[in-house]
């Protein structure tokens, strides 16, 4: 609840691990919020949000292993892409430069790239939020409208990230108003609107 506006509305639900959840809705309809809820950026007014058997929130502030990319990536206007993640990574120092490097080529840029991240089109800076969300290999990827900003090549490359992903155990949720990215990706398919979540 926010200013005594109900945002998620009664939601109960039960998400497998290892496998690709797809959230559907238009803006406005809570699937961000969910999110934030999962991740531990904001704390429902009622209920708990459970991760691997633990309260997000009381028993941990966040989920131990989590990748996010919610809403609009956001970097350092004047670094470059690979310095921007190389100054996150150095937060948990969990990963080498290689690997970093690795994780952009992933997506489909340029880890030598000179540019400035304010240079950036909004199809790169959405690839770069992907990059940073992944690059740490987490078990569990909350990615909000991931498919915004790229164009096809770059879809059917997230598409086969995200496979990649869960073929080696990962748990992914993904939110889209795009009914067609998720047929393309999701296990299961929810739809939410006005707070509630039901399973198409």
């Amino acid at each position: 609840m926010i200013k005594k506006q109900v945002i998620l509305n009664n939601i109960d639900l039960s998400l497998e691990k290892g496998k690709i959840h797809g959230i559907r809705g238009y803006n406005g309809s809570g699937k961000t919020m969910l999110l934030r809820a999962i991740a531990g950026l904001v704390k429902p007014s009622e209920g708990t949000v459970l991760v691997n058997n633990k309260i997000v929130g009381k028993d941990t502030p966040f989920p131990e292993s989590i990748g996010v990319l919610i809403e609009y990536p956001s970097f350092i206007p004047d670094y470059t892409g690979y310095k921007n993640l190389l100054f996150l990574a150095k937060v948990k120092n969990r990963i080498s430069e290689e690997e970093i490097k690795n994780t952009i080529s992933l997506v489909g840029l340029d880890p030598n790239d000179k540019r400035k991240y304010k240079k950036y089109s909004l199809g790169m800076k959405q690839r770069l939020g992907i990059a940073q969300a992944i690059m740490e290999n987490p078990d569990l990827l909350l990615l909000d409208e991931p498919s915004n900003a790229l164009d096809e090549k770059g879809i059917q490359q997230l598409i086969r990230i995200l496979k990649t992903l869960k073929s080696e155990g990962k748990t992914i949720i993904v939110t889209s108003h795009d009914h067609d990215f998720l047929e393309q990706v999701a296990d299961d398919t929810y739809t939410i609107s006005e707070g509630a979540v039901m399973n198409e």
